[in-house]
């Protein structure tokens, strides 16, 4: 009895969650501006604002039609019983509780990724073509995805593997120790991905001796902030879209400038995108945002230990008795709601961390520039100017175009 309600629980959950997002979709269709906006008229003539609109009038319709295939699936496999068919033929294989359970995930990756793929394909080929904005080659993007797959055999196995053996070895409490094993991982990779990892798909090399190298560092001498590591990547090498990030901790942290943010943005311009990364590091965000990341997983694993080794929980999605990789899953799919709420809080949070970032960005390198650099970024990637409150609400990171340049220019 308990197994079927969580079932039907699991069912409503995901009904919830694709009307919700279709909701937001079709409120944020009918918010786009039929005409430039006037703070950005400067650098949107009407064939380019024309261009933009039947971009995202594209998109709008792919990502309705691949949603409805996501969704329609979802169900298919939720009420098939597939997952158990899943389970049943990696128990056939092995019967190790930690075998078992990465061979299940593996086949479900599998196939996710084979269901994906047409979608992936036509976006980057079709869609981004279209429009000018794709520079993969064929041969790139089918290395991208077996590198991709290399390393979630090379270091997500081993990690799912580490907590499941967890689980087996120490029941309700594995949750303390699985949290201290995802927490040393996420801290390692906030330190060594762009060094270790990104390189396998994008190269880098030092910002070059030469103007923009000496305005960079004079804002850092006069920000007070030291950097040395300043990298240039081959962004183009996949789209014209630009864009710039700072990643890790201490000694290990450096700021990556793409090599189409380069090209496309002046000098000053450049320098503000820059000092608003640097912003982030110096008003603290990008470690209280890992430390917000690695309480958010206690808490999370904390309640999986309360649920998993419940045998309802696996027995809703068609297994027996408690089995960890399952009521994985079912967990998961529960705990959406939660997801959505945390999900409004963090990217609040975020929202006002970057208008954070844009006010040290205008003291301490030219406000102007970064106004200037956010419409020529806009333009580029043909961001909507207009979105609806209730979508940036749900699902932007970033404030609006338009809100950020009003705050900048109060």
């Amino acid at each position: 009895m308990m197994e079927q309600i969580l079932f039907y629980l699991i069912i409503a959950f995901v009904v919830f969650e694709y009307a919700t997002d279709l909701c937001l979709d079709w409120l944020n269709r009918r918010s786009w501006s039929h005409e430039v906006p006037e703070p950005i008229r400067d650098v949107y003539d009407a064939d380019t604002f024309e261009n933009h609109k039947r971009y995202r009038r594209v998109n709008f319709s792919f990502s309705q039609v691949s949603g409805a295939f996501s969704f329609v699936a979802t169900l298919l496999v939720l009420s098939s019983g597939m997952l158990a068919m899943v389970d049943a033929w990696a128990a056939s294989i092995t019967l190790h509780p930690v075998g078992r359970g990465l061979l299940f995930f593996a086949i479900i990756g599998v196939a996710a990724s084979f269901f994906n793929l047409p979608f992936s394909w036509y976006q980057t080929f079709v869609i981004e073509q279209r429009f000018g904005f794709n520079t993969t080659t064929r041969r790139t993007f089918i290395t991208d995805l077996l590198k991709g797959a290399l390393l979630s055999l090379l270091i997500g196995a081993p990690l799912m593997g580490g907590v499941m053996f967890l689980f087996e070895w120490l029941g309700e409490m594995f949750w303390v120790y699985a949290w201290l094993l995802i927490s040393g991982f996420s801290v390692f990779m906030s330190m060594f991905y762009t060094s270790w990892i990104l390189p396998m798909f994008n190269k880098q090399k030092p910002l070059d001796n030469g103007s923009l190298r000496d305005s960079i560092e004079t804002f850092s001498l006069r920000s007070g902030f030291r950097l040395d590591n300043i990298y240039v990547m081959d962004g183009s090498k996949r789209s014209t879209k630009a864009n710039a990030f700072f990643s890790g901790l201490g000694s290990r942290k450096r700021i990556v400038l793409y090599d189409t943010l380069i090209r496309d943005l002046t000098e000053s311009e450049i320098v503000a995108v820059l000092s608003h990364e640097v912003g982030h590091y110096k008003l603290k965000h990008t470690l209280w945002g890992m430390l917000a990341g690695i309480a958010q997983t206690g808490v999370l694993l904390f309640l999986l230990s309360l649920f998993v080794t419940t045998p309802e929980l696996t027995k809703a999605l068609g297994g027996e008795g408690v089995q960890f990789h399952i009521g994985l899953v079912a967990f998961g799919l529960l705990f959406s709601p939660i997801s959505l709420v945390i999900g409004l809080m963090t990217n609040g949070l975020s929202r006002r961390n970057e208008y954070a970032a844009d006010r040290f960005a205008a003291n301490h390198a030219d406000g102007q520039a970064l106004v200037s650099a956010l419409k020529k970024l806009s333009v580029n990637s043909l961001g909507n100017p207009t979105p609806h409150p209730a979508y940036v609400w749900f699902h932007y990171s970033h404030p609006p175009l338009l809100q950020r340049i009003k705050a900048l220019m109060s």
